[in-house]
């Protein structure tokens, strides 16, 4: 086998009722696919976390690398290409574009013997994994909480276990709906809250301090991800368990936070933190640091079929007869083409998903959908 193509596809719809995080707004949902073509027709799947136009123009700047090999070689491939631009830093987007191009190859990977990537990976743990709701962004127009009350009790009516609210906008109205969320999805669900590091240190210690009555799961992200000293201030300030990672990417940025014991849940991303070949790494270091591995999940279909595929591979941490089993974040805010992108798309099913079976991610791509929402030019 060789490569013979490399291809970006840069998607793009307006979102009717626009939202923000504490560090950014969504008025456009757009992403970058992969798509790597080798010779004898096989065609392999990738996507990259984070902005999409950057994304697609770091992987074309990999592409080069690529044509003419042999797409079966992937730590060979990711080496090469990870040494490509060392000397400009190994955390943005030369991580994010190289995820897109090593799931890729391992689709391919997995097409060429007949078998989904998490059985090239050494096998499953489990077919389906329990999902928690992700959405409770905030909404640019009329009530913040009464509207994040209702959206995550729509959440508990669907049968899901779990569901993550956006904070960060300011102590008062942060508390506010935390309390209107948990009222409003009862004493039994599980709930996180995700500031995408939208406190400083001691506003992070208050409000953890101030929150933990509400039984919450993990505090996400409370400060800037460049801070590890921060993190382990708010870490030993509050009572909330810390999870952070999604923007750390390689093992190289994670190794500090995991030595320091910096989080208490490591979330890296797999489109963004070098695809399957990095992120068993990751997965392994965080094993022997003893944090918890919950990773972070945005993007389309392609996005999720990957971090199935993984996720199915994950040991039982500890091994007991009810072990504390990962749980996928299942994105619920609006966009147009997360699903239809696929085929068949990946939904849930009382909370639950399943892993795709089939070769490879275990997906085919709905090329109209492609057309469809492809990125206007500018």
């Amino acid at each position: 086998m060789r490569i013979d193509a490399v291809r970006t596809y840069l998607l793009d719809t307006e979102v009717a009722e626009p939202f923000e995080s504490a560090s950014g707004r969504f008025e456009r949902r757009q992403h970058c696919l992969v798509e790597i073509v080798c010779a004898d027709g096989t065609v392999g799947w990738g996507e990259s976390l984070g902005p999409a136009r950057p994304n697609a123009a770091m992987v074309e700047a990999y592409a080069a690398g690529l044509v003419g090999r042999d797409p079966l070689g992937t730590e060979v491939l990711w080496l090469d290409l990870y040494h490509a631009f060392r000397d400009q830093g190994q955390r943005g987007l030369t991580m994010t574009a190289l995820s897109a191009i090593d799931i890729a190859l391992w689709d391919i990977k997995g097409k060429h013997f007949g078998v989904p990537v998490s059985t090239l990976l050494g096998g499953r743990f489990r077919d389906t994994i329990r999902a928690y709701a992700t959405g409770g962004f905030r909404p640019m127009k009329g009530d913040r909480v009464a509207a994040t009350a209702q959206e995550t009790a729509a959440y508990a009516r669907e049968g899901f276990h779990a569901v993550k609210i956006k904070i960060g906008f300011g102590f008062d109205e942060d508390v506010a709906a935390v309390a209107a969320v948990r009222e409003a999805i009862g004493p039994d669900l599980r709930l996180m809250v995700d500031a995408n590091h939208g406190y400083d240190p001691i506003e992070a210690i208050a409000f953890g301090k101030r929150i933990a009555e509400y039984d919450i799961d993990w505090l996400e992200e409370p400060v800037l991800p460049e801070q590890l000293d921060s993190y382990l201030a708010v870490r030993a300030g509050q009572p909330i368990p810390l999870a952070a990672g999604e923007t750390w990417h390689g093992r190289y940025a994670m190794k500090p936070a995991l030595d320091r014991r910096a989080v208490d849940i490591l979330q890296p991303d797999i489109c963004g933190t070098g695809g399957f070949t990095e992120m068993r790494r990751v997965a392994d270091m965080a094993t022997m640091a003893g944090v918890r591995l919950v990773p972070h999940v945005w993007g389309t279909g392609v996005a999720l079929a990957a971090s199935l595929q993984f996720m199915a591979t994950l040991a039982p941490n500890p091994p007991r007869p009810q072990p504390i089993d990962p749980i996928l974040e299942f994105d619920r805010t609006p966009n147009a083409f997360r699903q239809a992108v696929l085929k068949t798309p990946i939904e849930h099913e009382r909370g639950v998903v399943a892993v795709p079976d089939g070769p490879g991610l275990g997906i085919e791509i709905e090329r109209s959908a492609l057309t469809e929402f492809a990125m206007k030019a500018r």
